[in-house]
């Protein structure tokens, strides 16, 4: 029996598995995010593309080994992205004691912004329309 909803429906079972184009998007994604944050020192795609870029990451490795529906999954990664960013609001990384790693810095930032939160969202919107695209181009190919 077919799925008819696959964007919104919750699964009977959620289960585990390896799904090999979300991993390699995902593999491309971090690279990509990694090469930004070490050579990119511009003033649109380090502050902007790589908050953009990070929401389909981690929506990327959700997918790569959850059968979760779309919908769902995107906004509970864009939620995440905004518990993160508020934080940095809060400044977790003092909280923490983190100050002085590196790492934990680029993971987790170091301020607050209005502009990142509007990035996730953008990023995650067109997580949705690429999915929802790519689904009903194969459901209708089934059909």
């Amino acid at each position: 029996m077919q799925n008819n909803n696959i964007y919104f429906a919750p699964q009977s079972t959620l289960y585990m598995n390896f799904y090999k184009n979300y991993f390699i998007l995902a593999i491309l994604l971090f690279i990509t995010e990694i090469l930004i944050a070490l050579y990119l020192h511009d003033n649109f795609i380090r502050p902007y593309g790589g908050d953009f870029l990070v929401v389909i990451l981690v929506y990327c490795m959700v997918k790569t080994c959850l059968n979760t529906p779309i919908i769902p999954t995107a906004i509970a990664v864009l939620l995440f992205a905004y518990v993160v960013e508020i934080l940095q609001y809060f400044r977790i990384i003092a909280w923490l004691g983190l100050r002085h790693s590196r790492l934990a810095c680029i993971i987790l930032g170091t301020s607050f912004s209005w502009t990142d939160m509007l990035c996730y969202t953008l990023g995650i919107i067109l997580v949705i329309i690429v999915e929802i695209g790519r689904t009903s181009k194969s459901l209708y190919l089934k059909t």
